[in-house]
């Protein structure tokens, strides 16, 4: 009897695959290499020092930062925490933050914090695309307003946000623009010299490095921006976040970053065409099928699709040949409508019985097909079984 096969992984907004590229250059910081990076004096410590600054540089270059502004932390939760938390812990008499409705948990579970320490939040909502409206942001800023966070790109819908006219409105009222990138770095185009973002979040996990490891771009300009670290210990990473660098997963990060960065453009184009082929051959099979998110300013490699009379969680355990996500891989451990959809006005129904496919690096051509008929044929045997009479 043959071996039963996998099925195919169409969840890369969750996380990616490590590439092979990026496993081959961590491998001898886990033997040969493995000084550590604040060993000053000896050649495995110089060694290790040097291995992370070439990657602060790497990961500097993907989004057009300056490497010392560049702080690595464990991940993107752990950037947000440190922006939105450091931040408000040194404004002073400036206490009020304004967010989207459709952040990211690890921007909006902070924000509830700091909620319940003390502090104002103005929550702004979003179009029935999922986009966030640079006028309704600059209305929500107050005298006292400290920071506004507001994600790059939606990471359920793809939905790509304005972010450039957003932080010009923010920088106009002398407030600190914060904004999650963590699935727009690698995707499409991120640079800050751009987008004059004060802080930028972004993860090696989702651009095909290791997991354990992101960034927070601080940017040091002529709006000084002051950060409490969250942790300390030694006053690692400029005093921001201290602890012993794991070497390996920053020489992951900054390799992933740099592999990005060469194929940026050309794998956007595919992408967004495995994005249409995807779209087009479910709904050419299927009626009563809706695309949730923008329909042009979309990240490529992300289709939500919503579909008709058919019940979500029988929908999600039918398919057995690709691997996909009903919403965010971070709100698994709260199941139940997604915050970004019942935001943009879909009705509960349809919002539970919604995909999010997230096409990456290593899915072919053959992965859509299969993808097309696992859907169409899961879809077709509910609406039948659920069929009145």
């Amino acid at each position: 009897m043959p071996a039963k096969q996998p099925p195919r992984y169409l969840d890369n907004h969750a996380t990616t695959r490590t590439d092979p590229r990026v496993v081959e250059a961590m491998l001898p910081f886990f033997s040969e290499r493995f000084g550590n990076a604040a060993s000053i004096g000896h050649s495995f410590g110089d060694d290790a020092a040097r291995a992370v600054e070439t990657a602060r540089e790497q990961v500097a270059s993907l989004v057009g930062a300056r490497p010392e502004e560049v702080i690595f932390t464990s991940g993107a939760t752990e950037a947000n925490n440190l922006a939105l938390k450091g931040l408000l812990s040194t404004s002073g008499n400036r206490r009020h933050l304004v967010v989207s409705e459709v952040e990211h948990p690890s921007v909006l579970d902070p924000v509830s914090r700091l909620a319940r320490d003390g502090c104002r939040v103005t929550r702004v909502g979003c179009d029935t695309a999922g986009q966030v409206d640079p006028a309704e942001v600059a209305a929500a800023i107050e005298p006292d307003t400290a920071l506004v966070s507001v994600m790059w790109a939606n990471n359920e819908v793809g939905t790509i946000n304005p972010v450039a006219e957003i932080a010009d409105r923010c920088a106009d009222h002398g407030v600190v623009f914060h904004t999650d990138a963590v699935q727009a770095v690698g995707r499409i185009p991120v640079n800050c010299r751009n987008v004059t973002a004060g802080l930028l979040a972004l993860s090696a996990h989702k651009i095909y490095g290791p997991k354990g490891i992101g960034a927070l771009i601080v940017r040091r300009g002529s709006q000084r921006i002051r950060l409490l670290p969250q942790i300390e210990g030694g006053g690692h990473e400029s005093h921001l976040r201290s602890g012993t660098l794991p070497v390996p997963l920053i020489v992951g990060f900054g390799t992933a970053c740099r592999l990005a960065a060469d194929a940026l453009e050309s794998e956007s184009v595919r992408l967004a065409g495995l994005d249409k082929t995807l779209a087009a051959g479910i709904r050419k099979r299927l009626e009563g099928v809706h695309v949730n998110g923008h329909p042009d300013d979309r990240l490529p490699g992300n289709m939500n699709l919503g579909f008709e009379g058919v019940d979500g969680d029988a929908l999600l355990a039918g398919l057995k040949r690709i691997a996909v996500s009903s919403g965010s891989a971070c709100t698994t451990a709260d199941p139940g409508t997604s915050h970004v959809l019942a935001a943009m006005g879909v009705p509960q129904t349809l919002s539970r019985a919604s995909l999010r496919f997230g096409l990456g690096r290593f899915n072919t051509e053959d992965d859509i097909l299969a993808a097309i008929d696992d859907v169409v044929g899961t879809v077709e045997r509910l609406r039948t079984t659920t069929r009145p009479g």
